[in-house]
């Protein structure tokens, strides 16, 4: 196992954009679970803590190091182990990228489910967060596609997670405790991924609409029926055109301010048309504009546009993204809501999201406002942001996690008997609380 006394700076920030560099003492690459053990038990000799990273693409701060933590780096744990057909299962290491399975699945009938938009973050990663994309409304998040894993405790032990069974009411489902739980928990290693047959044909169906709130009655309408989209987006003005400056392609033209961009999947021409003229049939008795089906061609560049919103938005100005989630029927109330704070505080921002399961991103602006400004700024629009998530039924995040960035406001959300319950948890499975200190509920 490679250890670097002397921390690259790349390393000591992340995409979240933090405004000075972290604190370690030292970067750990290792090879194996063995090895994950063995940095992990010195660390509790040293009594130091440990910050587990993969490729640094979270948006929270989470893998930000503090006061001379170790950073436990899944780098050299990249290799996709296997393939098992027979219960459809991918076996691979914890720095695997998305973008590595794709690939790697590319010439197969399957495909691993879990679509965020960074393409380039690890496996691990997505656990972490428990990261859902764009399929998400059809094929579930990160958690609804991991069959099992190894994952090393805060003493350095090791144990397995989940089963390769399709039911399990055998004890406490600890692997749906460590997705989600941003490192706080435990070094997850080798996964056991589930993976999908694909669709034989797929559809991509672009609605144009005056404004975001005439479009709710379509997603609405969408859910209640016996339709099953694999992508029911969001698309607005603003994003599309920054992310198609970016990739150099656009969008077919379709009338409108905002747009759903959904997706169908069938088995047969026949079953496909039929879904698509009951979609077309909700989208005209609500508000819809017009609508364009897309061709191949035409399905490509504007999901490549679609997946470069936020590279688009980054390349444009500085910026900070929430990613909140509501209950679908409130899904543009809060985007129209947040809106108007925006305005308010004379705020740009940019708007997408998955509207099929009620999760906005949005992404706030910084343009010329200079930077002590702009976080006094910022302060006033998340107190008010976040008490009108809060008052929708809604939570913080719905996938990019709490991490350091939304901790101010976790509690918001809860009571203290809820909190009590988390701070148990992390005091049975890490007592010294090693792993990732100051992040979701933690303390520094």
């Amino acid at each position: 196992m490679k250890i670097e006394q002397n921390v690259p700076e790349s390393y000591l920030t992340s995409r979240a954009g933090e405004k000075v560099l972290g604190k370690a003492g030292l970067i750990a690459f290792p090879e194996s679970t063995e090895d994950v053990q063995e940095i992990v038990k010195r660390a509790n000799e040293e009594g130091v803590h440990i910050v587990p990273i993969g490729t640094q693409t979270g948006l929270t701060s989470a893998a930000y190091p503090k006061d001379e933590a170790w950073l436990v780096s899944t780098k050299e744990m990249n290799k996709i182990i296997s393939m098992d057909e027979e219960i459809l299962t991918l076996n691979v290491e914890p720095g695997v990228r998305l973008i590595d399975i794709i690939e790697y699945l590319e010439d197969t009938p399957y495909f691993y489910a879990p679509d965020p938009g960074e393409k380039t973050a690890t496996v691990a990663g997505t656990a972490s967060t428990n990261a859902g994309g764009m399929r998400a409304i059809r094929y579930g998040v990160t958690r609804d596609n991991i069959r099992g894993f190894d994952v090393v405790l805060a003493n350095g032990d090791a144990i397995h997670c989940g089963s390769l069974n399709n039911k399990d009411a055998s004890g406490y489902d600890l692997k749906d405790l460590f997705i989600g739980a941003e490192g706080t928990l435990g070094i997850i290693t080798n996964f056991q991924l589930k993976i999908t047959p694909r669709p034989r044909l797929e559809k991509s169906i672009l609605i144009g609409y005056e404004n975001v709130t005439e479009l709710a009655p379509t997603v609405g309408n969408i859910l209640k029926s016996t339709l099953r989209p694999v992508a029911l987006e969001l698309l607005e003005k603003k994003g599309v055109e920054l992310s198609e400056q970016l990739v150099k392609e656009t969008v077919p033209e379709v009338p409108g301010n905002a747009h759903l961009l959904v997706t169908l999947a069938g088995n047969n021409e026949h079953d496909l048309a039929a879904q698509i003229e009951e979609l077309l049939s909700i989208a005209r008795k609500n508000h819809a504009l017009e609508h364009k089906v897309l061709e191949e061609e035409e399905h490509v560049r504007t999901w490549k546009v679609r997946d470069n919103i936020l590279n688009g938005i980054d390349a444009a100005a500085s910026w900070k993204m929430y990613d909140p989630c509501v209950p679908t029927n409130h899904f543009t109330d809060l985007v129209a809501e947040s809106k108007k704070l925006g305005e308010e505080l004379n705020i740009d921002s940019a708007y997408f999201g998955h509207a099929g399961d009620g999760n906005i991103h949005i992404c706030v602006l910084q343009n010329d406002y200079a930077d002590d400004e702009w976080e006094e700024l910022l302060e006033k629009y998340e107190d008010r942001l976040y008490d009108m998530i809060r008052d929708f039924g809604g939570l913080p995040s719905a996938e990019h996690g709490i991490g350091r960035e939304k901790k101010p406001y976790f509690k918001r959300f809860h009571n203290e008997a809820y909190d009590r319950a988390l701070t148990a948890i992390k005091n049975a499975l890490d007592p010294k609380g090693i792993f990732n200190p100051g992040v979701t509920y933690t303390e520094d």
